[in-house]
Parts: C-alpha cells; sequence; structure tokens
C-alpha cells in the first residue's frame, strides 16, 4: 500500500518532482515481535539475551526442533514378546534374513519451540530438553538444531552466532512486546494438486522471513532476491519455477534447490493440522501476502497435559487411563506423523480426537475439530506402530497395534 506523504516544496518546484515525492513508499514499519523466539543463553564465560535464531532456519515458537529421544522409558513395560519388531536384512534389495529391532531404543523427537522452557546442553549432541510442563527428555543429536549455532540479537552488544560447545543451557522467555524487528514473517497460500493451505510459511525448510534470499540462476546469470520482494512463487516445471515479484515482474529461475525438484519442502504453519511439510512433486503455487502478526506468542502454547482417553481392541474391550501411543508419545505436546498426496503431516495430539487403524499402511485420523484425514507411511498410523500402553489403577495394559479397532483421546 502506498501513502501519501506531506513535503514542503518550493513554488517553483515541479509537478514531476512533487509526484515522485506523492508516490514515495511509507517508511518500513517494524515487524510484531510476539511470535519471533526469544531467549537467554548462558554460556562458560557470558549471559546473551535477545531474538533468537538456530541456524539460519527456525525462528518462531510454531517452529519445529527436531532431535532423537535417547530412550523411550515406556517400551519397556510392553510385554517382553512385544518390544521388538523384525525387520528384514536386504542387501542390493534382495532379502537374507531378519533381524529384531529393540523397541527401547530412541525414536525421533519433534517439539515446538512454544513447548520448552529451557534446553540443558550436556555435550556435542546431547541436551535435556525441559517442557513447560515440567517434563524432561534427553536427546542426543538427530539434527542441526542440537550441536549447531545458535544466533542472538542481544540488546547490548547486537548480533552474535554461539557456537553449541560453548553453551550451558538455553533459557526461553516471553517476546518483550517492544522488542523491535525489522522484517516480517512470511505468510501466504500454498496450492497443491489436492487443495490448499494457508499459514505462515518457511520455504525449503529454510526461508521464513522477508529478508531471506531466495537463490535461483537466470538465463543472465545468478540472482539472490529477498523473499519480501516476491508475491508468488510457482512450480514451471520440475526443475525450475516462476517467480512474480510484488512489482509485477516475473523471472524464470532454475539450477537451485530453492527453486527445482531439490527443494526440501516448503512448510506451512497451517491452524487446522499443526504444520504440513508440502514436497515439491505436490507443489504448485505459493502466494505471499504480508501477515498482521507473527504468529503465536510464547504465552499463547499452554502446558502440555497427558495423552489419556479410551483404547479399543479388537475384541471389542475397553481400555481407559493415560496413553503412551506407540511404545513412545506420552503428552500432548507430541507430534503425530503421517503422509498423504506427498504432504507430510505434522500434527499436535492436542489437535487428535481420535485415531482408527485402517488396514496395514495408514489409519484414519479425526481432529478435535472434526476433519478427518487419512495418513499413511509413518511408523504412528501404520503396521510398524509398536502399540499402545493404557496406563490406569492397575498393571499396564498393552494392546499391539494390529488388535487395536480406534484409541479416543480425552479432551481437557
Amino acid at each position: 500500500m502506498r501513502r501519501f506523504i506531506a513535503v514542503s516544496i518550493p513554488a517553483v518546484g515541479t509537478l514531476a518532482a512533487l509526484a515522485v515525492l506523492a508516490l514515495a513508499p511509507a517508511p518500513a514499519q517494524a515487524a510484531d515481535p510476539q511470535g519471533f523466539i526469544y531467549g537467554k543463553i548462558t554460556t562458560g564465560t557470558a549471559t546473551y539475551e535477545g531474538r533468537l535464531r538456530w541456524g539460519d532456519e527456525e525462528s518462531f515458537w510454531g517452529d519445529h526442533f527436531d532431535s532423537v529421544k535417547e530412550e523411550r522409558p515406556h517400551a519397556e513395560m510392553a510385554p517382553r514378546r512385544d518390544k521388538g519388531r523384525r525387520e528384514p536384512i536386504k542387501i542390493f534389495g534382495i532379502t537374507i534374513g531378519m533381524r529384531w529391532d529393540d523397541a527401547s531404543d530412541g525414536r525421533g523427537l519433534i517439539a515446538r519451540y512454544g513447548d520448552i522452557r529451557e534446553i540443558e546442553v550436556r555435550g556435542d549432541d546431547e541436551a535435556i530438553l525441559h517442557m513447560k510442563n515440567g517434563s524432561e527428555v534427553e536427546i542426543d543429536g538427530g539434527s542441526n538444531d542440537v550441536g549447531g549455532k545458535i544466533r542472538v540479537w542481544d540488546r547490548e552488544i547486537g548480533q552474535i552466532d554461539v557456537r553449541w560447545d560453548r553453551i550451558e543451557k538455553i533459557e526461553l522467555l516471553p517476546t518483550p512486546a517492544d522488542l523491535e524487528v525489522a522484517e516480517h514473517r512470511l505468510f501466504g497460500t500454498v496450492e497443491t494438486r489436492v487443495g490448499e493451505f494457508t499459514g505462515f510459511i518457511q520455504w525449503d525448510k529454510d526461508e521464513c522471513l522477508s529478508t531471506d534470499k531466495l537463490d535461483g540462476e537466470s538465463s543472465d546469470g545468478d540472482m539472490e532476491i529477498e523473499m519480501g520482494r516476491i508475491r508468488i512463487i510457482e512450480r514451471h516445471s520440475r526443475d525450475s519455477s516462476r517467480v512474480v515479484l510484488v512489482s509485477g515482474r516475473e523471472l524464470i529461475l532454475d539450477d537451485t534447490n530453492d527453486v527445482d525438484s531439490g527443494n526440501r519442502g516448503i512448510f506451512v504453519e497451517d491452524p487446522r493440522f499443526g504444520r504440513v511439510l508440502v514436497k515439491w512433486d505436490a507443489f504448485e503455487r505459493l502466494t505471499l501476502e504480508e501477515p498482521d502478526d507473527s504468529g503465536p506468542a510464547y504465552e499463547d502454547f499452554a502446558p502440555a497435559k497427558a495423552l489419556a482417553g479410551k483404547v479399543t481392541g479388537e475384541d471389542g474391550k475397553v481400555h481407559e487411563g493415560r496413553i503412551v501411543y506407540n511404545l513412545d508419545e506420552s503428552e500432548t505436546w507430541e507430534i503425530l506423523g503421517g503422509d498423504r498426496d506427498d504432504i507430510e503431516y505434522h500434527i499436535p495430539f492436542a489437535l487428535v480426537s481420535a485415531v482408527i487403524p485402517d488396514g496395514p499402511n495408514g489409519s484414519r485420523v479425526v481432529l478435535v475439530s472434526g476433519e478427518e484425514l487419512e495418513l499413511e507411511d509413518s511408523s504412528d498410523v501404520a503396521e510398524d506402530n509398536d502399540g499402545v500402553l493404557v496406563l490406569g489403577g492397575g498393571e499396564p495394559v498393552y494392546v499391539a497395534w494390529d488388535r487395536v479397532r480406534r484409541i479416543d483421546f480425552e479432551r481437557n
């Protein structure tokens, strides 16, 4: 939007000069800060407080912190015969035998930054996550979120990239209302071959700010374009994109993973589902628009609760109590994952009302909103799920996945 700016011009000035000044864009306004990650990093010698960014990627409370849980203690409660599952041993695609996968081994972890209170660093790739609700999770590597550099915009010093091996702890804190942020968060609608998703955007699992750069090669040379200058990114071919700038200018770019099949996917923070990752094969077009704000504040992420509800077995018996899903997830901050049509769904259990297994390859997932999804290709929803524990007044009840008729989660 353009604004007319009041100026004083001598009577002798030209009409052209007046027109140029009248149409000049207003100075950029500071972005709403509430959605930006904020915290305090303590090293062996200093403390830094300010806005945080994990490398060149995660910047917002709804973004994902990825790692691996060192252990799954609830797996020890499963019957011995169900503590592991048989996996084929293959050489050049030919099965030559079977082995047992220990169900007590670590499992991938995804947590929203807004659900974390503190990260206590224990080594090069190790840490303890202290969640808002008081629970703790020991983690070990698994992504560049552990072991990499954390960028801090310290309110006294300015920008500093703090090495992981220098960090003792990271305390996550509510973002101050007076925090000054010049850039804004990316927001828009992603069109796919199966529907649309609208929300905050993380392009190529990376670019999420108006000042981040889209890289590509045109017929005239390499380009780096600020995302805030872009209105549309459209799939032009498997290995190129059509880019339309806010000005209306159009470009065809290729030869980088920002604009071709090497793209790692487009995260959309769609409030219906939590977050979805649109893979390149499903992607058709992204239309960007300026957001009203920067997303949920730290205080908007309520402390998680234990998963609880009813598990109905194939024999019709109903077991009620606390639930440990897939011998792993036991709290509402944790994420249920599944794929459909080249789109990955990452749904906080707080949004899940029921899971109904539907054959060996997938399940029907009913959301609190009433919407239903058919998901597959994940141990959360398919036959390699390790089963469900129900914890109540007596001995834990274990229900193997192939004996589960449905799971209904309690909503508090």
